[in-house]
């Protein structure tokens, strides 16, 4: 009963979930060279959280308020286009569940997420341009990497099993393709995401998580001449299986999800990005949706 328990309840973890669902349209455009990025926004997302048919927890549901803030900056990396973004959200918690089909267990948090920094690269069809140069170049087809690490510095209490972070390392690679068709674009981004071991996961005990391996696509369209565009989103995940203490706990993850996600300019610096998931299919039975509204501030570092 303790490994079902605690195999159910790893489930509402809400950085698995996280890492499992991002999508992420126009992630390999090209950028002019030298500019900065400043981000802010909200996000919310609810849902019910599946179980284990033997656990002694049901019906648990989550909601997340979440405060993301973050900065990019646009780099020449060898000739090639790339960028280097930092992430920190603000993480407003709550999480329940029934016991033994009686008693409520519930959990509110506030705090710190853990904050993830991305590097990404486009090696091929995406060179390094000046400003100047970048408004007479036209987009074909992009390849590009990208490697982002989130480190477990948020909140966390080892005597809780609900957190905001993991208390652990994460690391994804990813390989990423986008190719241009007049006003639309199709990109297709795969890869994979490594955890390190939390060894100080509740009671005591050790977790471990295999590998979780992530398909996303995304048809994005130019709306006008005003740099406004539209995306429809799709992921697939599966992996993930979690231990404890070497003991493989219930299913792994797998599910897939969409989105829709438009960007909308105010003026030349500053723009705001709208979007909604929701998940088409989870194997283990979680379905969350949820909205975000991003505000995008642009300078440049210098004349």
């Amino acid at each position: 009963m303790a490994k079902n328990l605690l195999a159910a309840l790893t489930l509402l973890l809400m950085p698995t979930l996280a890492a499992a669902q991002s999508m992420d349209p126009r992630a390999y455009a090209n950028l002019p060279v030298g500019l900065n990025f400043l981000l802010a926004g909200y996000t919310y997302s609810e849902g019910d959280v599946g179980f284990d048919s033997s656990s002694a927890l049901q019906d648990g549901h989550s909601r997340v308020h979440a405060l993301p803030v973050g900065y990019v900056r646009s780099l020449d990396v060898f000739g090639k286009s790339g960028n280097i973004a930092l992430v920190v959200p603000f993480v407003d918690l709550t999480a329940t569940a029934t016991l033994n089909g009686a008693t409520e267990a519930r959990r509110e948090v506030s705090g710190l997420g853990d904050p993830t920094l991305r590097l990404a690269v486009n090696f091929y069809g995406a060179p390094a341009l000046k400003p100047a140069e970048y408004r007479a170049w036209r987009q074909d087809l992009i390849v590009g990497a990208s490697l982002a690490v989130t480190a477990p510095f948020g909140q966390y209490d080892k005597d809780r099993l609900v957190n905001i972070g993991a208390n652990r390392w994460s690391v994804k690679p990813e390989l990423g393709v986008s190719q241009a068709l007049g006003t639309w674009t199709l990109e297709l981004a795969a890869g994979f995401t490594w955890f390190s071991e939390n060894n100080a996961f509740f009671n005591g005990n050790t977790r471990e998580q295999d590998p979780l391996y992530s398909l996303q696509a995304h048809v994005t369209r130019q709306l006008g001449g005003s740099g406004a565009w539209g995306a429809f989103s799709a992921t697939y995940y599966d992996g993930g299986r979690t231990s404890i203490n070497g003991v493989e706990q219930g299913e792994k993850l797998g599910g897939t999800r969409s989105a829709l996600t438009v960007s909308l300019p105010v003026n030349r610096q500053n723009a705001v990005r709208l979007s909604a998931h929701s998940g088409l299919s989870a194997r283990t039975g979680s379905d969350f949706k949820g909205v975000a509204a991003i505000w995008q501030h642009v300078w440049a570092a210098g004349p």
